[in-house]
């Protein structure tokens, strides 16, 4: 507005609290477009599996959490419409923070460290 009542770019930047480059070029596009709203929604593909779809996921991960993703990726497969790939559930699970932890191997404990540890 301050643009079309006069003011020079420098003085409508000041006003605003914007740099003048911004300013120009939002004048250009609202004087060519007559809008400055951003006409993109977004960026990339959309999602596979939806939130619901996530949560049974993670449902059977931690029914077996020994399975492997062949495995989840047949179990949520046999109950769906939509077919899910391994690579969308491996995918899936990096994003919800399921990572594959391998048990850690711990030596049987001996009677003489019982006997030890109860010293």
């Amino acid at each position: 507005m301050a643009r079309r009542l006069g003011q020079s770019i420098s003085k409508t930047a000041a006003l605003v609290g914007c740099s003048w480059s911004a300013v120009v070029s939002i004048f250009q596009k609202w004087s060519k477009e007559g809008t400055v709203v951003n006409r993109q929604q977004g960026h990339g593909q959309s999602r596979f599996t939806d939130a619901r779809g996530e949560r049974r996921l993670a449902r059977e991960v931690r029914s077996n959490r020994r399975a492997t993703v062949a495995q989840i990726a047949q179990e949520v497969n046999a109950g769906s419409d939509r077919k899910v790939s391994e690579y969308t559930v491996h995918h899936s699970l990096l994003r919800m923070e399921l990572h594959n932890r391998r048990p850690v191997r711990v030596p049987m404990l001996t009677p003489v460290h019982r006997r030890k540890r109860q010293q």
